[in-house]
């Protein structure tokens, strides 16, 4: 039997405010304020000949700027950044725009391997069959950056895709943004993991 599609299989259509609503700012944590850089990461979420999608949620998780992740995994976590939250979500608005409060991410020791500075991201919403999982990298020189997930994408253009940019335009409050748009089909497509 063939399995079809339908919109029934889809990841949307609808997530209540509640889902993502109060969960932008990464940077205040039971009273406390994150160390480190703190810096918008901003965007839309796009598809096909640039339309904007509406009520996508993104998901991010990362390190503290000390490379720490806030979970029982990181053999470090108990000495991660207690004002900072390690997740957040955000939703697009009518034109596709996100928007996150965060910090600049450290670099991770997994093991043997050092992970360059990133933000994993998730991205939910109606058309998708599965949740979309790409990495967020954080470099001044993106072609000098070496990273097991990084490198298991050889096309140069699709690396650079993988960066986010430093967009002064978008800054706010005296905090620099760095903009990062997904794109989920075509010309630019964003690289997306296998989860």
């Amino acid at each position: 039997m063939k399995n079809i599609v339908s919109p029934g299989s889809t990841t949307g259509p609808y997530f209540p405010r509640e889902f993502s609503d109060g969960n932008e700012d990464l940077t205040e944590r039971d009273g406390q304020t994150a160390r480190g850089q703190h810096i918008f990461l901003t965007g839309r979420v796009l598809e096909l000949g640039a339309k904007p999608t509406w009520n996508m949620v993104l998901e991010i998780w990362q390190p503290d700027a000390q490379g720490i992740f806030r979970h029982s995994l990181d053999s470090r976590c108990a000495q991660a950044d207690p004002g900072f939250a390690g997740w957040g979500r955000a939703r697009t608005d009518q034109d596709g725009w996100y928007r996150f409060k965060t910090v600049v991410p450290g670099a991770f020791t997994d093991g043997a391997n050092v992970r360059s500075p990133h933000i994993n991201c998730a991205v939910l919403g109606i058309g998708l069959t599965r949740r979309l999982v790409t990495t967020i990298f954080f470099s001044d020189t993106p072609d000098a950056v070496s990273d097991p997930v990084l490198d298991s994408v050889s096309d140069p253009a699709l690396r650079h895709r993988l960066f986010a940019q430093r967009d002064a335009s978008l800054d706010s409050g005296g905090i620099p943004a760095y903009r990062f748009d997904v794109i989920l089909r075509g010309a630019g497509e964003t690289p997306f993991f296998v989860d």
